[in-house]
């Protein structure tokens, strides 16, 4: 299975869209803090969530506690419009960590900058700076699954 990491979400749609496709695939959710949105049980179930217990999640104070607690990897894919390396030209592995950003400010550039080697992009014409984030996951995981779906088939 995959890992998702979503750090500092603010648009509770994507995110329920993104959790939605872990319960569907088999992911992790990973939520970086501070969140735009309130996840408790009344707030999802007010947002009409009502997969939201199935999902496989795991939330962080930081990116501090997040690093502190998973170990560090080359196994980590960090997703941003910063890099001109496709992520379909990279070969993923069930258990690979794959990071989005937030709606509004992308991954912070310090991170970017640290793993340079292990940023990946959504090729896209000029006209537009960036995909929606539940879209650019969902591409993103599927090509990773699509690349490992022999073994990924027989956990399903």
């Amino acid at each position: 299975m995959f890992n998702i990491v979503l750090v500092n979400p603010q648009i509770p749609n994507n995110t329920g869209a993104i959790g939605r496709l872990c319960v569907n695939t088999g992911a992790t959710l990973h939520l970086v803090k501070p969140l735009g949105f309130d996840i408790s049980e009344k707030a999802v179930r007010r947002s009409g969530l009502d997969y939201w217990h199935k999902i496989d999640l795991k939330v962080w104070e930081n990116l501090e506690d997040f690093f502190d607690s998973v170990q560090k990897s080359d196994r980590f894919f960090y997703a941003t419009t910063k890099t001109d390396k496709p992520y379909f030209e990279f070969k993923f592995q069930e258990g690979d960590y794959l990071f989005f950003g937030s709606e509004t400010a992308g991954l912070p550039a310090d991170l970017l900058a640290k793993f340079p080697q292990q940023c990946i992009t959504i090729p896209m014409t000029k006209e537009g700076r960036s995909l929606n984030l539940a879209i650019s996951t969902g591409i993103i995981l599927y090509e990773a699954i699509k690349q490992n779906f022999t073994g990924y088939k027989e956990t399903m």
